[in-house]
């Protein structure tokens, strides 16, 4: 066996792990949109006329960067994007701890205010930050095995 297919092989499993993260994630919070909404609004972040849009708009984001990553398709540009999303949260996260707010990130469904005692802040910025290496290793190298982008590649050279 090859590096190459090892290589592919493992990016075939980090790119079907991130669009399962991302699946679940968006799929928790389109099901729940009025506790997206409350999860948004308790970063205290935007002002109250772009909180709804925002909740709304996330899990579809996420939804469809799961479904591109799912089929492999446009696999680099999935995983800057995700990238881009993660820090995003990361910031979002960081930026509460900071300001010593009491919120349950609201990542995986759910969200809001909580208890000053049940805050996980360095569990949820861990967590996102081994979702940004991965996201961050598809961007590095996006041939994967199981893909649409693998697909088209070997259409190409098959032309040639």
């Amino acid at each position: 066996m090859t590096k190459a297919v090892v290589l592919d092989g493992v990016g075939t499993l980090l790119r079907l792990g991130l669009a399962a993260v991302w699946a679940v994630s968006g799929w928790l919070k389109v099901s729940d949109p009025n506790q997206t909404f409350v999860a948004v609004q308790a970063y205290d972040l935007l002002p109250a006329g772009l909180v709804s849009p925002v909740a709304a708009a996330v899990p579809f984001v996420e939804l469809a960067l799961a479904a591109l990553l799912l089929l492999g398709l446009g696999t680099r540009a999935a995983a800057v994007l995700s990238g881009v999303v993660l820090l995003a949260f990361i910031g979002a996260v960081a930026q509460s701890w900071a300001r010593g707010l009491s919120i349950d990130c609201g990542c995986f469904g759910g969200g809001g205010q909580v208890a000053a005692g049940d805050t996980r802040y360095p569990q949820e910025i861990a967590r996102d930050v081994g979702f940004l290496l991965v996201a961050g290793w598809l961007a590095v190298r996006p041939r994967t095995g199981l893909s649409v982008d693998g697909r088209f590649a070997r259409a190409t050279v098959d032309a040639r």
